[in-house]
């Protein structure tokens, strides 16, 4: 099994980009997990300039299918005062796949505080929690270490703790990119089984740092609409502290 640390560290400068390659470890279907696509996509992003702040906000859009290699392109959009925007491509054999916008901005002195929701009564998992590896039909989520919350959920709901299983070696924000898409389309559940599906859009807003214990996070989705082969998810992402690390929505096309 091939580790995010392995496939950063595998890119290699080629012209305006870089090059790379998505293993079959880390497919989804018929294209790359998403994300680590989006993971790809900012590591190239960092590296535009040597002196970026923090990230603060992504925008994903998932267009076409990824696998095996893959080119990565950022470029510096603009670059402010306080916030830069760099755009990311990642393009494979099928043609562009991914189209990223990720927002870079440094904390400033603000009278404004207030502090994002408090996550919900799960326990980090302990050293004798059992975890699972989801499913080898899905090759991405062996990968991951997952424990689900099975009780008290709405239909269209969904709650996990999950960390990668290979850590070391990873800039936290990259690694989080990669965590932070890992549930299921919340709407799912609703079908009962498997069909086709793919997303679209995908919203991601830092609250705070990307810092976690043990490489634990605690992740949400809930489903708003689900009509005409498309779904809405509001999604939110704690520590293992309990602290509230990020807001998301994310657009599916579900072929059910």
């Amino acid at each position: 099994m091939t580790s995010l640390a392995e496939i950063v560290g595998g890119l290699r400068a080629e012209g305006d980009g870089w090059r790379g390659t998505v293993p079959a470890t880390w497919q989804q279907g018929r294209t790359a997990y998403g994300g680590l696509s989006a993971a790809l996509a900012l590591h190239a992003a960092m590296r535009v300039e040597p002196d970026l702040p923090p990230l603060r906000s992504a925008q994903v859009s998932f267009i076409g299918p990824l696998s095996g290699a893959v080119t990565i392109r950022a470029t510096r959009l603009r670059r402010g005062r306080n916030a830069a925007f760099i755009q990311a491509d990642v393009t494979g054999e099928a043609g562009l796949g991914l189209r990223a916008t990720f927002v870079f901005m440094a904390p400033i002195a603000s009278r404004l505080s207030l502090d994002g929701g408090s996550a919900p009564p799960f326990p980090r998992p302990g050293a004798d929690t059992q975890t699972y590896h989801g499913m080898a039909a899905v090759p991405f989520t062996q990968n991951f270490e997952l424990v689900d919350q099975r009780d008290g959920l709405g239909a269209a709901e969904w709650l996990r703790w999950v960390r990668l299983r290979e850590r070391d070696g990873i800039d936290p924000a990259v690694a989080f990119i990669a965590v932070a898409d890992c549930l299921p389309p919340a709407a799912i559940k609703l079908v009962g089984g498997h069909v086709p599906l793919s997303s679209m859009t995908w919203l991601v807003n830092l609250l705070r740092p990307p810092e976690t214990s043990d490489g634990w996070w605690l992740l949400h989705a809930a489903a708003d609409h689900a009509r005409d082969g498309a779904s809405s998810q509001r999604m939110a992402i704690w520590n293992a502290d309990g602290a509230a690390v990020a807001e998301q929505m994310q657009s599916v096309a579900i072929f059910a």
